[in-house]
């Protein structure tokens, strides 16, 4: 459980072909309680079973419903636009559970929630670009680009209904030899009946039983299309990695490994099974339902450090891991430096608090919901003229990343950098200073705060669950 008995958690609901499960979730991620049952196949059925398992799960700290449908969703709209194995489109069903419940409700697709989860504390969550196919009773899929999901037009991500063989089974979706027709679970059992094993046998069976003739030709059957897939996905999408989720997912990683290795091309992307099993799901939907409840809190991640300190390089991990933009002092103020007449050390400081509060006149102008990585050196003016610009911003979830090395190194990379930096900085004669600011210099002192020394690698899993931990909380001092 949470170690803070008093913040919020959410249930998550994931519905699936075979199975409709719900879990109580905290803000870390961690599943506080879980229920199941079958899924029946009425909408209506599972309206009803999803409120009794709301309802059983539900405690007093419980802020929202998350729910991971299966099918195209408008996460937006809030709607339902078709279904697969359970079709709940004609049913409004984030309003009914919204009027039954009293609660907000935030519905998207069940493999981009499960997505949701990785990212935050799976398989993914060093990395921007990702693709994942959730192998279950059908194939779902979803992607990350540059931290945030793939939406097309709404519904992107449709991946179960990539066609691998035009002349195959006919889809639930209307077409002929979609992915999910040949490497579902459901289309699993097809293979093992139409190759005469017994009903049940499962692709762990199989794979212990190869080389035989019968368990490889149904191996390959059920995954050679998935490989088929994943290499047609890779080349078009370039990722930084394939994951495999849902309840067939280590499976399926398995069953690819055992497959004749592939041609060699130009595209390639490591594949691995997701980190969180079935449980990606209910999980992702009870972080999205905290988001939702959260969505207008503006959140920021300060990355602070003196000139050369590494901040910069920082930032932009940072910034990429998370999904959101990275706002930087010198970024703001280089094209001024650049088109003015050169100027004295005065003019560049007054450009860069200038730069500053063009920084934060960004965040305030962002609509609610939006969040930020700041790249600057905030000690050059008082901690007061933080605080004043931080709260004029609306920000009301700050975190501090202090970056530091030790002086001598500071001094060495900005004389190693000075011929290269642009207009208006100072060159060589700042190093002694700058040196001198290194062995003086500290971090604000108002922020939840985690010192990154950048001579050793970026810890990003470290750092993300302490970004997590310290923007849960609204700030206090700037109210």
């Amino acid at each position: 459980m949470s170690a803070d008995p008093d913040l919020p958690v959410a249930i998550g609901l994931d519905i699936g072909g075979t199975h409709l499960r719900a879990a109580r979730v905290d803000a870390d991620g961690v599943i506080q309680s879980e229920l199941w049952r079958p899924t029946r196949r009425g909408s209506e059925d599972v309206l009803a079973d999803s409120l009794e398992l709301i309802a059983e799960l539900r405690t007093a700290r419980t802020a929202g419903v998350g729910v991971g449908i299966p099918g195209q969703v408008d996460a937006q709209r809030r709607n339902v636009l078709s279904g697969g194995y359970v079709d709940l489109s004609a049913l409004p069903f984030a309003g009914r559970v919204q009027e039954a419940t009293g609660l907000p409700v935030a519905i998207e697709n069940d493999a981009a929630m499960a997505l949701l989860a990785e990212k935050s504390i799976g398989a993914a969550q060093t990395y921007a670009n990702v693709v994942l196919l959730t192998v279950g009773t059908g194939i779902g899929g979803a992607v990350l680009e540059q931290g945030q999901l793939l939406r097309g037009r709404g519904t992107a991500g449709q991946l179960g209904h990539l066609v691998t063989d035009p002349a195959g089974p006919v889809c639930l979706c209307g077409r002929r030899g979609c992915l999910e027709t040949f490497s579902s679970g459901s289309s699993l059992a097809r293979h093992v009946a139409e190759a005469g094993l017994p009903p049940g046998t499962r692709i762990e069976d199989l794979l212990d039983r190869m080389p035989e003739p019968v368990a490889t030709a149904v191996v390959t059957a059920w995954a050679g299309p998935l490989r088929q897939a994943i290499d047609s996905l890779v080349a078009a999408l370039n990722p930084d990695l394939v994951l495999l989720g849902g309840g067939l997912g280590h499976q399926a990683v398995s069953a690819l490994q055992r497959l004749p290795e592939p041609v060699r091309s130009w595209y390639d992307a490591p594949i691995r099974p997701a980190a969180l099993g079935p449980e990606a799901g209910v999980i992702g939907a009870g972080l999205a339902a905290l988001r939702f409840t959260r969505a207008e809190r503006k959140i920021v991640v300060l990355v602070n450090g003196v000139p050369a300190s590494g901040k910069s390089t920082v930032a932009r991990q940072l910034g990429d891991a998370l999904g959101w933009p990275v706002l930087s002092l010198d970024t703001v103020k280089q094209p001024f430096l650049d088109a003015l007449p050169p100027g004295d050390r005065s003019f560049n400081r007054t450009l860069g608090r200038a730069s500053y509060r063009a920084m934060f006149d960004v965040i305030r102008d962002a609509p609610a919901g939006s969040s930020f990585v700041l790249d600057a050196w905030f000690g050059f003016q008082p901690v007061e003229r933080l605080a004043e610009a931080v709260k004029a911003a609306g920000v009301d979830g700050c975190a501090e990343l202090w970056c530091e090395a030790p002086p001598e190194e500071i001094g060495r990379r900005y004389a190693e950098r000075a011929e290269r930096r642009g207009a208006g900085h100072p060159g060589l004669e700042y190093v002694p200073e700058l040196i001198d600011l290194a062995h003086r210099a500290g971090p604000t002192g108002l922020l939840p705060m985690r010192r990154q020394d950048t001579t050793k690698d970026l810890d990003l899993p470290a750092v993300l669950s302490w970004a997590r931990d310290a923007l849960r909380t609204p700030l206090q001092f700037f109210s």
